[in-house]
This record gives structure tokens, sequence and C-alpha cells, in this order.
């Protein structure tokens, strides 16, 4: 498509006119227009210009002198843009598209509303809620800025040159002030830089919320203004925060023998404090809503070159037919994907670099999320879309995770004992998928649990199943593309046959594996090492044990259990929803023989009290819990629809 002219305007416009001048809407999309082909003298034209769709095109940017002061709706979806700003020249605009532009980030929907004062629907849905959130963030944020002006010129002496100290502030905020999540980071520098600059200017006498759009009186009745930025709440997604004064208070066991020991004889807590309850994947978005089940969550990991075991405190979770991402800090769901008649049962991340029309390189975080109908979504959680499903089986997928090596890499288990791994691929210019099918491993019982060895993830993979726990060559330069399984682990001394099931699978550290499932009561912690290296052409193996921890004595199954191999940390849920949290440092580094009696928990958290969380929630089980590698933030499943957040200080 070349640039625009007068003609083909006057064809795709209505009313039928032969003057640019009278023309209401227009409809430019599919035209596979660039950002150049938008040429602003020809399109200032359009003085009554009142609806304008630009969908289906290649636009990274929208000119800034576009002239029509009079649109009141606009179509952008499935573009490129990477930028929000140029549309601060439409101030009557009040229905906005933007779906399928996948550089567009959360801090982007944020701008949105703070540019645009009348915007009323976004994506087809309801403005008000976002507004009030920009409102609450712009309120804090004025009045840190003016706080750090405060403290900033009372270090600066009357000599020094006033607009080098003004100059010098402005850069010092935008560095030091900060507010809110991680994910909202680019939104919340680019207002600072733009209220201390306002305060500059106004020589520091401007204290008020600095630059505000006034809002319609309508949107502004309907939100009563707060102190603090609240959870962005959806229709259905119920905070169900603790106040400070009823936050339930973690204690720690008895202590019971061969627990650690603290240097002064006591057992070492951590310090973990209960931060947010909330219903985000409710039936019907009901709050009453208390039967519907949490299976699996995951944070995502941060992808910066360097920081390859750091992430972020963003969390996935799934449950119903509802995946939510939500910020650990605030409580903000920041996503929600909804999949009618589909059971999500888990969530696995990775992040790719694609490359634009333009021959940009951006880097996507991608989730992938699976379930009852067999179908893995593969979704693009900054833009808010499934961009691919792959048909990976005709039962249901019990887990899935990425090889930690190949970031399009990824192993589907399911219902029907077949474990396969997949190339997803990157995504092509139209943000398609095309996975291709690499290796099918057979299973004897269904796989519950996926874990790629920790210290050759490219070699062997580990799965927990229904019949125990096994092991598969998952090399792709062997020439067989199905596999039966290479080895069944034994935990019962003295037995020839592969235990029970293992509904509990992670590493501790590149060496020790954490199980769970084998025996009533306890977390066995056994050595792959020490194990494979007995192999021969065995194809039972006895796992060399190297301590036992001990857990809730209960006979019901698939309390999954995970690990932050930095922290040396273990976790697991039960059926009383408590959090059972292990530091097994100590046994990691001591030398046999350890102690025959199984290891206390280091400390245990228990669930709030039903009065706390506000609810009729008498009792419930926590089926999932995970904690980022950092062990600052730690999110717990139920099965009553609540995700529990804590927070180490």
């Amino acid at each position: 498509m070349g640039p625009l002219s007068a003609r083909l305007l006057m064809q795709r416009g209505r009313p039928k006119s032969d003057r640019l001048g009278k023309i209401r809407s227009l409809d430019l999309s599919g035209l596979k227009l660039l950002s150049e082909h938008l040429d602003p003298k020809l399109l200032s034209r359009l003085t009554q210009l009142q609806e304008l769709d630009l969908s289906n095109n290649q636009l990274e940017t929208l000119p800034a002198n576009l002239g029509l002061s009079h649109l009141r709706i606009l179509r952008c979806a499935n573009n490129q843009l990477g930028d929000v700003t140029a549309l601060c020249q439409f101030p009557q605009l009040e229905e906005l598209s933007l779906e399928g532009n996948p550089f567009l980030t959360v801090s982007d929907n944020l701008k949105v509303s703070f540019l645009l004062p009348k915007l009323r629907k976004v994506n087809g849905k309801d403005a008000s809620s976002t507004s009030s959130q920009v409102e609450n963030l712009n309120r804090e944020l004025t009045s840190r800025v003016t706080a750090h002006w405060e403290k900033f010129m009372a270090t600066r002496s009357p000599e020094e040159e006033a607009e080098k100290a003004q100059a010098d502030f402005v850069k010092s905020a935008v560095r030091n002030v900060r507010y809110g999540p991680e994910s909202l980071s680019e939104f919340t520098q680019w207002r600072v830089q733009m209220i201390s600059e306002a305060l500059v200017a106004s020589g520091g006498t401007q204290v008020h919320e600095t630059g505000i759009p006034e809002r319609p009186s309508k949107a502004t009745a309907a939100q009563e203004p707060r102190a603090r930025p609240m959870a962005l709440k959806r229709s259905g997604d119920v905070s169900l925060s603790l106040s400070p004064s009823k936050r339930g208070c973690p204690s720690p066991p008895a202590h019971v023998e061969g627990s650690p020991m603290g240097s002064d004889g006591s057992q070492p807590a951590l310090d973990l404090e209960p931060l947010h309850f909330l219903q985000c994947h409710s039936k019907n978005n009901s709050p009453r809503d208390l039967e519907t089940q949490l299976w699996a969550c995951a944070f995502e990991p941060a992808w910066e070159e360097g920081q390859a075991r750091a992430t972020s405190q963003t969390v996935a979770t799934c449950g119903g037919e509802a995946v939510c991402v939500i910020d650990c800090q605030t409580g903000i769901v920041l996503h929600k994907y909804k999949a009618p008649g589909e059971e999500f049962f888990s969530v696995a991340w990775t992040a790719l670099t694609v490359v634009t029309q333009a021959g940009h390189k951006k880097r996507w975080s991608v989730l992938a999320a699976a379930g009852l109908r067999g179908l893995v979504r593969l979704l693009h959680v900054r833009a808010g879309f499934c961009c691919g499903v792959i048909r990976a089986h005709k039962k249901a997928i019990a887990t899935l995770c990425f090889s930690p090596t190949h970031e399009t890499h990824l192993f589907t288990a399911s219902y029907d004992k077949r474990i396969i791994l997949w190339d997803v691929g990157v995504p092509n210019h139209d943000y398609e998928f095309q996975a291709s099918q690499l290796l099918t491993l057979d299973a004897a019982s269904i796989p519950l649990r996926l874990c790629p060895v920790a210290s050759c993830p490219e070699a062997y993979l580990l799965a927990g199943c229904e019949g125990g726990c096994c092991c598969w060559d998952v090399r792709l330069d062997q020439p067989q593309k199905r596999r039966v399984c290479e080895v069944e682990f034994v935990f019962s001394e003295g037995s020839e046959a592969p235990g029970r099931r293992v509904d509990g699978l992670a590493f501790v550290n590149e060496d020790v594996v954490a199980s769970k499932g084998n025996s009533l009561g306890t977390i066995c912690l056994w050595s792959w090492s020490q194990t494979w290296v007995g192999r021969g052409k065995q194809s039972t193996l006895a796992v060399v044990v190297l301590a036992r921890l001990q857990w809730s004595p209960t006979k019901l199954a698939y309390f999954s259990l995970s690990t932050c191999p930095d922290e040396g940390i273990v976790l697991c849920g039960d059926e009383e929803g408590n959090v059972w949290v292990y530091d097994v440092r100590h046994i990691l580094t001591q030398q046999p023989p350890l102690p025959a009696a199984p290891q206390a928990p280091t400390q245990i958290l228990k669930w709030p009290q039903p009065w706390a969380l506000g609810q009729m929630v008498t009792k419930t089980m926590v089926n999932t819990v995970v904690a980022n590698p950092t062990f600052t933030y730690l999110t717990a499943l139920t099965d009553s629809n609540i995700v529990a957040i804590w927070k180490r200080p």
C-alpha cells in the first residue's frame, strides 16, 4: 500500500461525499499501512471525522499532528504500536481499541487513561477502574515528588545556580521516586518526570495533583478517592486483603527431634506475613464462589542479561476457566484471560525474541496454559491476547514446563499417559506460532509432575507419575522419536518394585531432588548423582536417600511441592490450609550420616481465621505453593478459590 489519496478516503468514508470535510466515519483497516503512509496534510482535511478504523495494518507509531480534533472513536487493533503518547492529540476520544499490539504494556494502558480524560471504553471494556487507578497513582506520585523536592532543596546552597539545581532535581526525582509494582515502573517514571518538571516551572509552589486531566463528573462520582492504589478489580476480582490488625501470625511448630536448630538452641523461623487474599477465578465473576479449585502458579522470570535466576514480583495463576497474572506487591490483577469451557491445570513461562517487520528486535514474555481440553494456549501477557493454540493431546494435560536451556522447547504431560516435547517456534509477522513435535515419551501411568534434571536438562527428564518416579532420555541427537521410560525409581528399601504415586517433584540444587508421595507424612530428599552412578543396565533403581522431611500424615494426594534452590527452601501445602516451609541448607552441606528421624519444618504458615477473610471459609486445602527464587514473595493456591500471597520484609 502506498501513500493515501483523497480518492481512497472518499471511497472508504461515510457518508458518501465528494468533500473530505463532510466525512464522519472512515475505514482504513486491512490496507497494510505503514506509519509513513498517514499523511497529516491529507488527514487534517477530515475536519468532521468522528470515527476512524486503522485496524489490521502495520503501524508502529501514529503521527503527532493528524489534526483530528473531533475524533471520538479510534480503532488501532492488530498493529505494531509501541507508544501511545501521540493519542493526546485526540482529547475528545471516548472509545479506543488497541488489542493485538504485542509491544504495548500495562504502563501504556495507564498512559492512555491519563492522556484521554473523556475515554469511556478501552478494548470494549469500561475504562473507569483504570482511570481510578491512574488518579490514585498520580496522587501518590505527586505527594512523593513534592516531598523529594523539599528534601532536595534543603541540601542545596543559596549560591548554587537555580537553573542547574532545578535540572538536577528532575533527574534526581526520576531516579529516586518509586511507587507501585515493577510492571508499572515505565508509567511511574514517565509521570514523575512530568510532575517534577511542572513543580520546577511553578517554583515549587504547585503541590497539588500536578498535570492530572480533569475527568468527567460521572467517572469522578463513581470512584471514591483512596489513599493508596488498590488492586485493579475487573468485575468479580475480589480482594480479601487483610488489615494489619487482622493478619494471622505465622507460628513455627514445636521442636521435634531432628529439626534444624538455631545457634541459641531455638528453631529458626522465616519472617513471612500475609499480604493479599484474592478471588480472581470465580465462576460468572461471583464473589460467592468458594468452590473453584486453583491448580498451578508460576513466577515470571526476569529475562534481562545477567539475571537468569532473578524473577519479577509477577505471578501467573490458573484455575477454572481463567488464567490470571497478578502483581504480588499490590495485589493488582494485571491481566485475566478466560477460555469458556476450559479448566486450566498448569502454567509455564518462557521468553522469546521476535523481529518486527521493520527489523526491530523485541523480547516477549510468553505464558503457556493448558488443562482439561488438551490444548496449549500461548498467551502474550503484556498485550493480553492468545497468539497461538497447540492441539497437543486428545485427553487433559496435567502439567507442562519449558526447557531451561531451549526457550522454545515445551514439555506437555497428559492423561493419555504420554509426554510430548514440542518446539513452539518463534511467532511470525502475524504473531502466529507454528509448533512442531520433537519427541513422544510413553509412560506406564499418568504423569503428574515434570522436572528436567538440573545438572543435565538437555539429556534427561524426570516425571512424577501415578505409578512412581520415572526418567527418560530426551537428547535430540538420538534417532528414536518415540521412547519408553529409561529407569523407574524405587524408594522403599528392600523393594524390587517401583514406588507408589509421586505427586511432588523438584530439584533443591543441581543434585538433590525433593519428592513426595511414596511415604505418608514425609518428603524425601535424594541424590540424583549418587543414584544414577549405580544404574548400569537396570530398569529399576533404588534412590540414595539423603534425608526425610516431616510433613502432614494425610492420605489425600496431589499437593504439589516446590523449591527455591538459591535459598535452600522446600515448600508444600496441606489439607488444613497450612504452608510447610523447610530450610534445608544444613542438610545440603552436612556430611553423612544424617539423622534418621524426619526433619521438622522450619515454619508452618497458618491459614488465617475465617473472619479475617470476610468470607465463610471454614476449611481450605493449599494445593500448590510457589515462591520466587529470592523468597521475597510466596503464593499459595487453594481448593476454595483463594489466591494467598505472603511476603518476607
